[in-house]
């Protein structure tokens, strides 16, 4: 009888000793997890920056290719005036 009670004794120190065991790596495990999401959502953030960023100058470029557009149209446009008034003067 000594024996069973010597051997439930052990097999429930065993038992108890793998939970804590299990509950610690759990901690650790869940702590790195916070810790890599912590660190995903920072370079999310960081990469929503740089997007915004790169719209605006896409923006941009687009606003100064039209501008530089209206500009050549009206560079022609006045070229022909000096010519036709070069041509008339003549």
């Amino acid at each position: 009888m000594p024996t069973i009670i010597a051997a439930v004794i052990s097999a429930c120190a065993a038992i108890v000793v793998c939970i804590i065991s299990s509950s610690a790596q759990n901690k650790k495990i869940i702590s790195e997890m916070d810790k890599h999401n912590e660190l995903q959502s920072y370079k999310i953030e960081q990469l929503t920056l740089q997007v915004e960023k790169h719209n605006k100058v896409i923006e941009r470029v687009y606003k100064l290719e039209q501008s530089d557009e209206v500009e050549k149209e009206q560079i022609k446009v006045i070229n022909h005036r000096i010519n036709d008034l070069e041509d008339f003067h003549k």
